[in-house]
């Protein structure tokens, strides 16, 4: 049984920084590219970034390139995301996302509000 779980979110300022984790079960982490998507009231998913199994290659948005790090740390099966410079159009649910034979998976998200 697949499990992702995310961690992290909160309420930041604007120019603040938040770590998300998202720790995964059920899968063979060493061999699954991540995901993180992320969810504003109103607004489709969207995907912010993704790394490869081994962590070579990493994608991000163009609205968060410059600010968020995607990493993972395979021994502990745990997916980061690391965000600085945080804006109010930051705020959204944030989820954790892999594919398993075509098939997505999904946490249950973490909420990250950027408000003064």
């Amino acid at each position: 049984q697949v499990q992702l779980v995310e961690s992290g979110g909160g309420l930041v300022q604007p120019g603040g920084s938040l770590r998300l984790s998202c720790a995964a079960s059920g899968i063979i982490f060493s061999l699954s590219d991540m995901r993180w998507y992320r969810q504003a009231p109103g607004k489709e998913r969207e995907l912010v970034a993704l790394i490869t199994r081994t962590g070579a290659i990493t994608n991000y948005a163009d609205s968060v390139k410059g600010r968020f790090t995607i990493s993972r740390d395979n021994v502990r099966k745990t997916v980061y995301l690391q965000m600085i410079s945080l804006k109010p159009e930051d705020t959204a649910v944030y989820y954790c996302n892999t594919r398993v034979n075509k098939v997505d998976f999904w946490g249950q998200g973490t909420q990250v509000t950027v408000s003064s």
